[in-house]
């Protein structure tokens, strides 16, 4: 998993060695030198952020070392929790560039929850829409591109993303 916050989501007294060798040790799993060089090549980040602690680290560098403790144990499957939401559009758009240049290499499916449709629409071939816990419409990329969207909620939530529109956003349903 990664989390949102790229701040929180390492421990403040452990360097990034430490964080990653961390799930290795938990799994027993050997070569944890060899491991760690190799997971922290793939993020874009050399051997010398290994030593160093998460204040030391940018947002940007901070949610690298978070996406290579998720790959160290080369998981099928990762989910996302915001992984930008907390970066700034610029280093937003370079975590984006790596997570899909990662899970293209490694065939990875990646579980993004997201209400940036931006964001899903980058990363995502299909959309699971929830409302209060519940899927509500499921549509892929092509269809939130062409906006062919079934339910009113899908479609509230596209014209938010848009932009803010004070009239639009009045006449907005809460769904139950």
């Amino acid at each position: 998993m990664v989390f949102q916050d790229p701040y929180g989501s390492l421990h403040p007294r452990h360097t990034i060695d430490k964080t990653l060798k961390e799930p290795l040790k938990i799994h027993r799993l050997s070569n944890a030198n060899k491991r760690v060089e190799k997971v922290l090549h793939e993020v874009g980040l050399d051997n010398r952020f290994r030593f160093r602690y998460p204040h030391q680290l940018s947002g940007g560098q901070r949610q690298r070392v978070a996406v290579a403790r998720a790959l160290i144990l080369e998981p099928s499957i990762i989910l996302l929790d915001e992984p930008t939401s907390a970066l700034d559009v610029s280093i937003q758009a370079e975590v984006l560039n790596l997570l899909k240049k990662i899970g293209k290499e490694k065939q990875l499916t990646y579980l993004l929850v997201s209400h940036d449709l931006a964001v899903v629409s980058y990363m995502c071939d299909t959309i699971a829409v929830m409302n209060h816990g519940q899927i509500i419409e499921t549509i892929t990329k092509s269809q939130l591109e062409n906006e062919s969207i079934n339910h009113e909620y899908t479609k509230q939530l596209f014209i938010a993303s848009k932009d803010f529109n004070r009239e639009a956003i009045d006449q907005f349903l809460d769904f139950e």
